[in-house]
């Protein structure tokens, strides 16, 4: 998937604190973020409520989706899509740095399986969109007053403003291959829990990540996007903590005497076949 160039209509800095102005306005300032942040419910409780109404617990650890199921009964799934729209990005520029992430994170899985039901059946996301199309360019995402593509969410509004590499685990592109879709909703108040639980479950799956007899494999998750952890030596880091090495696998992995290589993807549809 590429990165497109698309600016996000909003801010992620922090505004400065401590000057005359800002210490004027800060009792008016937090009340304004106290109302503003009650015309939108925070918790997601309507995509939980899709997410435990049609998706099952699967090996790996894995989640299916009951995709047919949802295409006949889409009317949660439109409704929660809809509050997701109904926001403005000057309401959404106010709220608290997790609350924006988390609701980035959960309108990218839900918008994903809203292409998904949309084009019901495929045997996998890569379908849609034709020979020369892909799903992840197709503008169809009605959000924060623009309409965007699932690369423009991912690419430039998550990972472009927010750094945050375990993102990687919380995004589902619908397919075997990706981490878990997670039974509940993300949400700013757990989001650091949530993260780290989503990144344990995904480095915990043995299908993607491994020792091998004469390598450590690794999800070509880490292949496409290991930049973001920061160098090579800093993604060894990070993997052989979450992959479990010992401490003897461990200090040859990160000099490199062990080679790290990437297991291929699975981009069958993560459905499942019976409900």
């Amino acid at each position: 998937m590429s990165s497109p160039e698309t600016t996000p209509p909003f801010s992620v800095t922090d505004h400065p604190r401590g000057t005359p102005m800002a210490r004027c306005n800060s009792i008016a300032f937090v009340l304004f973020l106290a109302t503003s942040s009650l015309a939108f419910d925070h918790t997601h409780a309507g995509w939980t409520r899709v997410l435990q109404a049609h998706t099952v617990e699967a090996p790996g650890p894995a989640t299916n989706v009951r995709y047919a199921a949802l295409k006949a009964s889409p009317a949660e799934l439109d409704a929660y899509l809809g509050e997701l729209s109904s926001v403005t990005a000057s309401q959404f520029a106010k709220w608290p740095k997790k609350e924006r992430l988390a609701f980035l994170l959960n309108a990218y899985n839900a918008f994903t399986v809203k292409l998904v039901i949309d084009h019901y059946p495929v045997k996998s996301i890569k379908d849609i969109g034709g020979f020369l199309g892909s799903p992840w360019k197709k503008k169809f995402v009605p959000l924060l007053g623009r309409t965007i593509s699932l690369d423009d969410l991912e690419h430039v509004w998550i990972r472009r403003e927010y750094r945050e590499p375990r993102i990687h685990f919380a995004v589902v592109c619908a397919s075997v291959g990706c981490p878990r879709l997670q039974r509940e909703a993300f949400r700013g108040r757990d989001l650091e829990i949530q993260l780290a639980t989503a990144t344990r479950e995904f480095l915990g799956d043995r299908r993607w990540n491994r020792v091998a007899p004469k390598a450590i494999e690794a999800s070509s998750i880490f292949k496409w996007y290991g930049s973001d952890w920061g160098d090579s030596r800093s993604l060894r880091l990070f993997l052989a903590d979450g992959i479990g090495l010992s401490e003897p696998e461990r200090s040859r992995f990160l000099v490199d005497e062990i080679p790290l290589k990437f297991t291929p993807y699975d981009w069958s549809l993560n459905e499942a076949h019976s409900y």
